[in-house]
């Protein structure tokens, strides 16, 4: 009579501890390789410019917000491409000898950090998702791209293409590759619980041709503004 429940009670403790380790262990990694499609004649040298994630249709968004860095070095942000969940916060350290001033005039996330010198730092919070064009005010050929994201699950190619993003709940999503050199694209994946491989992508990058910005005031940069520094 008195062992009955503490089997039960033992059942009960057994399935506690063994529940949260079967919902951990649906999830995979999804991977690939992607490629751009050029010119003829040349060559892709910026594919770390690549970001892939997935949007869920089915399972539960738990964004968390992080801080992440873009250096100001050498007339340049480093990394020129940074994704971020939505919510968080980019600090803009300036690594130069000469003051800079990052400005974004996207619609949903304008801002100005006002023009500071060597050894100090600026910072934005991304609220909303979206990509987000960033220049220097001084600087006219710095250009780069902060991609928000609303869900956990992207990631950043190397510089051969490839990409892995972890710990993918099985379930059913929209996978997006970006490049700023080419339209997004997306397809629909069904993703198991052993993750799954997307093998190569490609994007056409054909059709770019850069188009030099305007300054933060909407006017063209003068030579004397972009070189003075």
């Amino acid at each position: 009579m008195i062992e009955a429940p503490m089997v039960l009670r033992r059942m009960a403790v057994l399935l506690v501890l063994v529940a949260p380790l079967s919902a951990a262990s649906a999830q995979g990694a999804v991977t690939g390789q992607v490629s751009l499609k050029e010119r003829d004649g040349e060559q892709t040298e910026d594919l770390t410019n690549v970001i892939v994630w997935l949007e869920p249709l089915t399972a539960a968004r738990r964004l968390v917000p992080t801080t992440a860095t873009m250096e100001l070095k050498a007339r340049q942000f480093t990394p020129r491409v940074r994704a971020v969940a939505e919510g968080s916060k980019i600090e803009f350290p300036n690594q130069d000898s000469f003051s800079h001033n990052v400005f974004s005039k996207a619609p949903n996330g304008a801002f100005d950090t006002g023009v500071y010198a060597r050894g100090r730092s600026r910072d934005q919070t991304f609220k909303e998702a979206g990509v987000f064009p960033v220049y220097c005010n001084i600087h006219p050929r710095m250009t780069g791209y902060v991609v928000v994201l609303d869900t956990p699950y992207f990631a950043t190619a190397s510089d051969d293409g490839r990409f892995s993003v972890a710990a993918v709940p099985a379930g059913s999503y929209v996978l997006h590759v970006w490049h700023d050199r080419a339209p997004e694209s997306t397809q629909k994946v069904a993703v198991s619980a052993a993750g799954m491989p997307v093998g190569r992508l490609e994007l056409d990058a054909r059709g770019y041709r850069f188009v030099p910005h305007k300054n933060k005031f909407g006017q063209e940069y003068s030579n004397a503004a972009g070189d003075r520094y």
